[in-house]
């Protein structure tokens, strides 16, 4: 992945995934990239057993990242202790920084809840 852009890395991290994890994915990623055009995605956190990386968002500082787990495909939200729509997160909940949602083979995602906890992580990040 030596001279592609992180967000040719990211369709990679996609492209080795299949069925439900990478729907997920996929749909994630659509909705990040819907609430917020400005955000960059970023490949962060490579080493020898995550070859690929975590792909990332950042706006103003880190929004979120999607990591592929055993069984779950996790959305995590770096500042998602400071947002408040807590009902929506479902891990990740003893944290004093981050929060997140795991979806698993019978989970959907809700977009316009991913959408509205996008454009507030953005706001928390401007916000300081």
């Amino acid at each position: 992945m030596g001279d592609k852009t992180d967000s040719e890395q990211i369709d990679d991290i996609i492209a080795g995934l299949t069925g439900w994890k990478h729907d997920t994915f996929v749909a994630l990623r659509a909705a990040i990239r819907a609430a917020d055009p400005d955000a960059v995605e970023v490949v962060k956190y490579k080493k020898p057993s995550k070859p690929e990386g975590v792909a990332f968002w950042t706006h103003d500082g880190d929004v979120c990242f999607i990591d592929v787990l055993k069984n779950a495909v996790r959305l995590t939200f770096s500042k998602g202790a400071r947002m408040g729509a807590s009902e929506h997160f479902n891990t990740r909940l003893d944290s004093t920084v981050v929060r997140s949602i795991d979806f698993s083979a019978e989970s959907s995602v809700d977009v316009p809840a991913v959408e509205s906890l996008v454009k507030e992580a953005v706001q928390v990040n401007q916000a300081g």
